[in-house]
């Protein structure tokens, strides 16, 4: 079977091939998870791929959408340009793009890809993209258009806060389960309860793996004060970048901060404190921090529920090397 030729350094993921993986007829029966909480160094692993033999599907939910590069930490032009990418800018930022979206782009992505002979990576933080890839959705009433409005005019009417005490009334386990700035999930449950009359936790997801998929599941860590010095180091590179202007440019755009898009951090907090008349550069950057952090908390608990992942510390490059290396060779 052909192998990969593997160059690793202490600081950089390289996985080379000059030679020609063996591709099958099944287009799932390869395929690599790629995560960990932001700012752990996602992105940095997939600068050395051999592009001639991977591409990237996205799994971040803010990065599927067109205008926002900064405050989601795309991947540059550069990476783009160099190695395949998918699922970044396919839509507006007043679109919802659910998970049953992400499943169906994602499955589109990976035909495409494993007919070119390529391995597909699928990388991001967005936790539950990964889990519902994987095993499918639950059986809840799929998604309606005028229920979701009547849902959304009522949490825009009466505010999030609200919205999230509700749900913790009517489905105690998903209140506790999603975070009261999630405003898509608290949405998507009490569209649920709103439809069916039952809280979104009694419909239980599949045990069983779609399409018979076995993953190789690459989970990414680092110590505490690490990961929060990267995200501090982050959050101020993204203000270098030009963060401010890009918020400025969404805001000519008409940009409100009722859009899908824009509950995200990095930019929920601009429009907070605009919508307050309370900015500041430094206020907003610390609470983008502050959110940061606390969102990697809760990346990792639910990336901890995945049982076949291997957990490595992202700097760990010839480990992460091996392992591919194993796996696309089997």
């Amino acid at each position: 079977m052909a192998r990969l030729s593997v160059k690793s350094s202490p600081e950089r993921l390289q996985v080379k091939s000059s030679s020609i993986l063996q591709t099958t007829s099944d287009p799932f029966d390869s395929i690599i998870f790629l995560f960990g909480p932001t700012g752990v160094g996602k992105t940095d692993l997939l600068t050395n791929l051999d592009p001639s033999r991977f591409a990237v599907v996205n799994a971040d939910s803010i990065q599927v959408y067109r205008h926002l590069d900064i405050g989601s930490a795309k991947a540059s032009k550069e990476l783009q340009s160099r190695i395949e990418h998918h699922l970044i800018d396919i839509r507006e930022p007043n679109t919802q793009f659910t998970v049953a979206d992400f499943i169906e782009e994602a499955d589109t992505a990976i035909r495409s890809i494993a007919s070119r002979g390529k391995v597909p990576i699928i990388t991001g933080g967005t936790a539950f993209y990964f889990k519902h890839f994987l095993y499918g959705l639950s059986e809840a009433p799929a998604s309606d258009e005028a229920t979701r409005a009547r849902v959304q005019a009522l949490i825009d009417e009466k505010g999030r806060a609200w919205a999230h005490a509700y749900l913790c009334e009517v489905d105690p386990a998903s209140g506790s389960r999603i975070h009261i700035n999630d405003s898509y999930r608290i949405s998507r449950a009490l569209e649920v309860w709103q439809q069916s009359g039952r809280p979104l936790s009694s419909f239980d997801l599949p045990t069983t793996a779609r399409r018979g998929m076995k993953p190789l599941i690459i989970a990414l860590m680092r110590e505490q004060e690490e990961l929060h010095r990267r995200i501090r180091e982050r959050v101020d590179q993204m203000f270098r970048e030009g963060l401010e202007d890009e918020i400025r440019r969404l805001v000519a755009m008409g940009a409100q901060r009722s859009w899908p898009a824009l509950v995200g951090i990095g930019y929920r907090e601009f429009f907070t404190a605009l919508a307050t008349g309370e900015y500041t550069r430094t206020m907003v950057g610390e609470e983008i921090v502050r959110n940061s952090r606390a969102y990697a908390k809760r990346q990792l608990t639910f990336f901890k529920s995945f049982a076949d992942a291997q957990w490595f510390n992202a700097s760990q490059t010839d480990a992460i090397t091996a392992t591919i290396e194993s796996y696309v060779c089997r």
